[in-house]
């Protein structure tokens, strides 16, 4: 069976770090692109940020550019988002996805959110003091 799990959600301070898991499970990675999106209150989901079937291409958000790294453990079938020098704005329940691809391959920015076919169902972060 097919099924993404998040954790590693919490409460964090400004400028703190978290790392949130996706465990990917029944998947083989490379096979899947797999997103990260979250989604505010009162706020439209949005994409953070996504990595290739093959590990080899990344992409994220404007807004979280250099602050957060997607990163995969293909043996574990895990993808992490490790998130730093988190703002009040990053809160939100983060979500993670897969896309079904032929096979390893790379892409040049990140699929639209309606390309995805399996969701989790999310992790909540809070940042404030």
């Amino acid at each position: 069976q097919l099924q993404l799990v998040e954790s590693g959600g919490g409460l964090v301070q400004p400028g703190g770090s978290l790392r949130l898991s996706c465990l990917a499970s029944g998947f083989s990675l490379d096979y899947y692109v797999i997103g990260w999106f979250r989604q505010a209150p009162g706020k439209e989901r949005e994409g953070v940020s996504c990595i290739s079937s093959s590990g080899g291409s990344t992409d994220y958000g404007d807004s979280v550019k250099g602050r957060f790294t997607i990163s995969r453990d293909k043996a574990k079938a895990m993808v992490y988002l490790q998130m730093n020098s988190l703002k009040p704005e990053d809160t939100a329940v983060y979500y993670c996805a897969a896309l079904s691809v032929p096979g390893p391959g790379d892409f040049e920015t990140c699929p639209t959110e309606r390309e995805y076919d399996y969701w989790g169902q999310g992790t909540h972060v809070t940042v404030s003091s």
